[in-house]
Parts: structure tokens; sequence; C-alpha cells
């Protein structure tokens, strides 16, 4: 269907060099990653809903670009959104929310700061040969499905920590908020900044826009769940 090719362009946005052909899957895609990051910080469920649709049509625009790793990354959020939609709507037996919004605790919040810094180092070293590998093995799962598909030519990641960073950080992320941690909001929030700078400095400007935009939704997200967890603190001592 032509919806789905990222050469049936919506809008014409004259941004950078040349401007930019905002697509209608992209634009639905980034449409329903907004809505779904803002119904996150409001706490509800919905957003998984919103969440699957986004990371489908990014999955199908990755593979129309040759971004395969990026496809394969798509797919661990497609499995976290519906970890995070069963996880979300679990009720104890008085009918309630069997997960609050709370803070990680000190021992688990080290072990994941530790493992990140492991991981982003591990990332920023091996970034190149790891994500040749996951295109390849994508490559090879599609021609298996009788996909024609071949392998791309793949330059050298211009950012490697950076581009480590959001990778490693994003996956923590989406963990953490299916859990409902408040940390969640605060990772997204380095990351969408990260995300600012990087897809300026690569000239996609309305990526950029888009993360700029997510940052403020991030922070609103960090505000509104810090409130709840001290509320949800203040009854649990009330109790």
């Amino acid at each position: 269907m032509d919806f789905f090719s990222v050469n049936n362009i919506l809008v014409h946005i004259p941004l950078g060099t040349g401007g930019y052909n905002l697509s209608w899957i992209e634009a639905v895609g980034t449409l329903a990653g907004l809505l779904c990051i803002w119904l996150a910080s409001l706490e509800k469920i919905s957003n998984y809903a919103f969440g699957l649709v986004n990371v489908t049509l990014f999955a199908i625009i990755f593979f129309q670009i040759q971004l395969y790793a990026s496809l394969l990354l798509q797919l661990f959020f497609f499995a976290a959104n519906i970890y995070g939609w069963y996880a979300w709507s679990r009720q104890t037996n008085d009918h309630e929310a069997a997960l609050r919004i709370r803070w990680l605790p000190m021992p688990k919040a080290m072990g994941w700061l530790a493992g990140c810094v492991l991981a982003i180092g591990l990332m920023t070293v091996w970034i190149d040969p790891v994500f040749a590998f996951l295109t390849r093995v994508a490559v090879t799962i599609m021609q298996g499905m009788g996909l024609n598909v071949t392998m791309p030519a793949l330059a050298p990641d211009a950012f490697p920590f950076w581009d480590s960073c959001m990778m490693v950080l994003s996956i923590v992320a989406m963990i953490l908020m299916t859990r409902k941690y408040v940390e969640n909001w605060l990772l997204w929030v380095i990351i969408n900044v990260i995300s600012v700078v990087i897809f300026a400095r690569q000239g996609v400007y309305a990526m950029s826009l888009e993360y700029l935009l997510l940052t403020f939704i991030a922070l609103n997200g960090s505000r509104m769940w810090i409130k709840s967890a001290r509320e949800q603190g203040s009854r649990a001592l009330a109790h």
C-alpha cells in the first residue's frame, strides 16, 4: 500500500539544505510516538497501544531505508510494549493497579548505573561490528522469508559514544517504564537531549525538532511522576 511507502510524501518542510520530505508513514508514526509518551506521563495504559503503532511503523521505515539494526531494536520495543501493557494492567485483589509509581531502591539504581556504564563502554568500542552482525542477521532472516533484500554497505558510526548512549539508555528507560520507576523519565530526558544535538549535527532537522518536543514531554513526565511517587510514599507512611 502507498501509505507504508516512505516515498508517499505528506508535506515538504523547508528545513536545512533542500528541505525535508515528511512521508505519511513517518508523520503518523511520529504522532503515535508523541501520544505514547504523553499518555505514559499521565500514567494511562493506553500509551502502549500508540507505542505499538509507533514501533511498527518505524520498523517498516527502517526496513525501507535499510537500517536493519534499528529495525531489530524496534522489535525489542514492540515486545517491551506488550509486556508493559500486561504489567500495567495487573491488579491486586482490591482492584487496584499492582504497580505503583516509585523510585528505584538504591542498590538496584547503582546496579543499573554500573550496567549502563559497562554496556555503553563496550558498545562504543564494538558498535560497528555489532551493528554489522545484527544487520547480517536481519538480512539473513528476511532472505529466509523470501524477501528480496541485500546486505547494505555500512559506513562507520558517525558518533559511536553518543549513539551507544542513546541505544543503551533507551533500552534501560523502556524497561524501567514498564515497571513504573520514576528514573525512566530522567533517562528519557538525557536521551532526547542527546538526540536533539546529534540529529541537528547530521542535518535531520525535522527529527531534531521532534526530539526537542519529546524533551519537554519527558521533563513534564519527570515532574508528574516525581510528584506521584512522593504522594504515594506519603500514603504508605500514613498507613
